[in-house]
């Protein structure tokens, strides 16, 4: 990574929850020793914590929690707020990479050589160094010193393949790399986001989603991955082709086959030329070896509801009520939704529930204080429907009237695209010129679902 000199740390440590030191490394020794104990009283012990950045005495604190765990980075100088947090937040991604998304103080705790280790490669003297996570493991491995491992089995060791990654055009990618069989996977997951009115007008709707890639290509290949951006499908004659997309598949029938869409709040890969997005819309790169994440985004237009809910409560007394949901598949009835979870609120005084369903299985669960309507498979294009009278605890006091919380729903759908966005191509161009095998595959799930009672 490159850094500028306006990034200056002086040290870094890694406490839990309880103020229990896991990890603390100075770099410089302009700040006092007592740094620990200071934050500990002013952020651990506080009963109020407003900002992540706090000035203490001559020094600023820069901290991130994830999970238990505080990271935290300590300065005298006046840097760039920005590039410290970015430094914090390669770190985290550093840590998540050699212990897995859910890490904890107890595996920091437990693996702490390495963390030493890890934490001396990316920092030195302050300046932050490699923090790509792909390099890191090419010489520093779980299972300790790799390179003493290797001299004991007497393997050569090469001391200029870290620095030659590094240095060269793609630091993110080892030369050399030699497949039997050259494969390139593309995943599109989608997360949708809804709040519905109870006349079924959406409050709230957007899409967050993710192009991820796993590569198994031999060389240094040269990646071009086409979408159905707006601007792009605009400016196609109505002749033009879409090759490479979902044409063919089930998706088709989800997504109109020249249909632009808008994207928002893009973030890429630091292996994506930005420049070439910017003139012809495409994603142009030299993939890393493995899986990673190619770019995010966010859609907020002319979302495709994938589910719609018509829900009619009618209360029957003071002891029972009467209630009727009704949901549609509103995407294509080749495609089909899995393990659908509708949560239907229920008041606190339930007793028992008579339920009816045309399909799957419900039950209420004093728990959640919801009858819970799970769906393992679901055609597009068709009607289930659920229907309970709902006996409720006569109370002797006058309660508080219900709030009718919405109804929540779950839900997973292969091959489909709520944003309305596909694949139009992938192309991937080699010295050797050899044909990959291409694979691209569509899950939209559901995010925050609400359909509102009032």
């Amino acid at each position: 990574s490159t850094w500028g000199t306006s990034l200056m740390i002086s040290t870094v440590f890694l406490v839990n929850h309880k103020g229990r030191v896991l990890i603390h490394r100075y770099f410089r020794d302009d700040v006092d020793r007592k740094c620990v104990d200071i934050f500990k009283a002013n952020v651990i012990s506080a009963k109020e914590v407003r900002a992540p950045i706090l000035r203490l005495g001559d020094s600023s604190y820069f901290f991130v929690k994830i999970g238990t765990v505080f990271f935290v980075a300590v300065t005298k100088r006046n840097a760039n707020a920005a590039l410290v947090f970015e430094y914090i937040y390669a770190l985290i991604n550093v840590i998540k990479g050699y212990f897995g998304e859910t890490f904890s103080d107890d595996t920091i705790g437990q693996n702490f050589a390495l963390v030493y280790e890890l934490l001396d490669e990316i920092l030195d003297f302050g300046y932050p160094q490699t923090t790509d996570v792909d390099i890191l493991k090419m010489f520093i491995h779980t299972q300790g010193n790799n390179v003493l491992a290797k001299l004991k089995k007497k393997e050569p060791v090469d001391p200029n393949a870290v620095s030659t990654t590094v240095t060269g055009v793609a630091s993110w990618r080892p030369e050399g790399l030699r497949y039997r069989k050259n494969e390139v996977f593309v995943d599109v997951i989608e997360s949708v986001n809804m709040l519905v009115s109870l006349n079924g007008q959406d409050l709230r709707a957007d899409v967050s989603g993710k192009v991820l890639m796993k590569a198994f290509l031999s060389g240094m290949p040269d990646c071009k991955l086409g979408v159905n951006d707006k601007l792009v499908m605009d400016k196609e004659p109505p002749s033009a082709a879409t090759s490479g997309g979902p044409a063919g598949s089930a998706v088709a029938a989800a997504v109109p086959r020249r249909s632009g869409i808008s994207l928002d709040d893009c973030k890429f890969h630091q292996c994506v030329r930005l420049g070439k997005w910017d003139t012809d819309r495409s994603v142009s790169f030299v993939p890393p070896d493995g899986e990673f994440e190619l770019m995010s985004y966010r859609i907020t237009d002319h979302i495709n509801a994938p589910f719609r809910v018509t829900p009619i409560i009618n209360v029957l007394g003071r002891t029972r009520i009467e209630a009727r949901v009704v949901l549609r598949a509103m995407f294509s009835y080749q495609l089909f939704g899995t393990n659908i979870v509708v949560m239907i609120p229920c008041p606190p005084n339930t007793a028992y529930a008579d339920i009816d369903v045309s399909i799957g299985k419900a039950k209420y669960s004093p728990t959640d204080s919801a009858i819970v309507w799970k769906i393992r498979r679901v055609q597009g294009e068709t009607e289930s429907v659920f229907s309970a009278i709902i006996n409720l605890n006569a109370s002797v006091t006058e309660s508080k009237v219900w709030s009718k919380p919405p109804i929540s729903l779950q839900f997973a759908i292969p091959m489909f695209t709520a944003s309305g966005l596909f694949v139009r191509f992938l192309r991937v161009q080699e010295r050797s010129r050899y044909v990959p095998i291409k694979w691209v595959r569509y899950l939209t799930k559901a995010g925050t679902v609400e359909f509102r009672l009032s």
